[in-house]
This record gives C-alpha cells, sequence and structure tokens, in this order.
C-alpha cells in the first residue's frame, strides 16, 4: 500500500514476472498521491483468490482495479465478470507475440462486462495508473488536484523545450 490511507485502487498482475511493466502503474499513483494495494492474483493458477479479491474489492474500499495480463490475459476480464467497480486492463508483453495476443484478449470482450484496455507494456501500465487517478479524483479533490499539476506539468516541459533538436545551441 501507497500510504496509512486506505487503498482506493488495486494494482493487479496474472504473475510476479509482470512486475516490470505494472510498476509503472504503482509509480504513477504514488507520483498522484493515491493509496493503493498491489498482489499477484492469477487467473488461471489461483481462480479462487481471483473471485474473492474481486467480489470484496468495492467492500474493501477500492474504486477501480487495475489488471495487467500476458498471453491469454484472462485476468482483466475475470475480474471485470466479478466486481461493479471499472476495471482496467494492461495487456503485457509476450515472448511469442509482442503482447499482440494479451491485447486482442483483453480489448475482446463481450458485449456487457466492460473493460477499459490500454496499450501494450509501460505505456499502458503508466495511463493506466494515471486514469485509475482521474477516477478516484472524482470524489478526492487532493488527487484531481495532483493530476491537474501533472497535465500542467507535461505541457509546461513542451513549452519550454519546443525545438526538436538534442542541442539547438551547438549547432
Amino acid at each position: 500500500m501507497s500510504s496509512n490511507s486506505a487503498p482506493k485502487v488495486g494494482v493487479i498482475m496474472g504473475s510476479k514476472s509482470d512486475w516490470p511493466v505494472m510498476e509503472h502503474a504503482v509509480s504513477m499513483l504514488e507520483r498522484l498521491g493515491v493509496a493503493y494495494e498491489t498482489r499477484v492474483v492469477s487467473a488461471h493458477r489461483t481462480p479462487d483468490l481471483l473471485f474473492d479479491y474481486a467480489k470484496g474489492a468495492a467492500e474493501r474500499g477500492l474504486q477501480v482495479i487495475v489488471a495487467g495480463a500476458g498471453g491469454a490475459a484472462h485476468l482483466p476480464g475475470m475480474v471485470a465478470s466479478q466486481t461493479p467497480l471499472p476495471v482496467l486492463g494492461v495487456p503485457v508483453e509476450s515472448k511469442s507475440l509482442k503482447g499482440l495476443d494479451s491485447l486482442l484478449s483483453i480489448a475482446q470482450m463481450p458485449g456487457g462486462i466492460a473493460v477499459g484496455t490500454l496499450a501494450i507494456g509501460k505505456a499502458g501500465a503508466t495511463n493506466a495508473g494515471l486514469l485509475a487517478a482521474q477516477i478516484v479524483g472524482l470524489q478526492d479533490t487532493e488527487v484531481r488536484n495532483a493530476v491537474e499539476a501533472f497535465r500542467a506539468e507535461q505541457t509546461q516541459k513542451v513549452l519550454d523545450n519546443p525545438d526538436p533538436r538534442p542541442d539547438p545551441e551547438a549547432e
């Protein structure tokens, strides 16, 4: 968990090997001051744990779940089938198909079971953390302010560095 406050976001992944991608979601949540919890919850190896986690998430105070998975990538959809909370799916790059299999598995949910699908890998995990913070920010002014400050910082970086050359002064 990120702090002493109760977690608002659950960050789960199908395997410990997914951490190098999912840590980017956690980093964004930490940057924006969002309390979270993180753990491995495998759709295939621990289905009972998955169901218990998803069914109890709302009553534990979670507001959104970020679920990362590779390969068959069933975790986000199975979690979404067991909770009324928003679920954000992060496709983790697989060895054989470079994450396309994960992306399609998460994106191709049947009508009625919604999963917000993000980009493959680091960018998707980073944006999942940001989107989760935006969702939490609907009810938490401090988090909303942190998101707005992050956006302003991004804008200022571009405005401060309009020349795309590595070192325009050297030419």
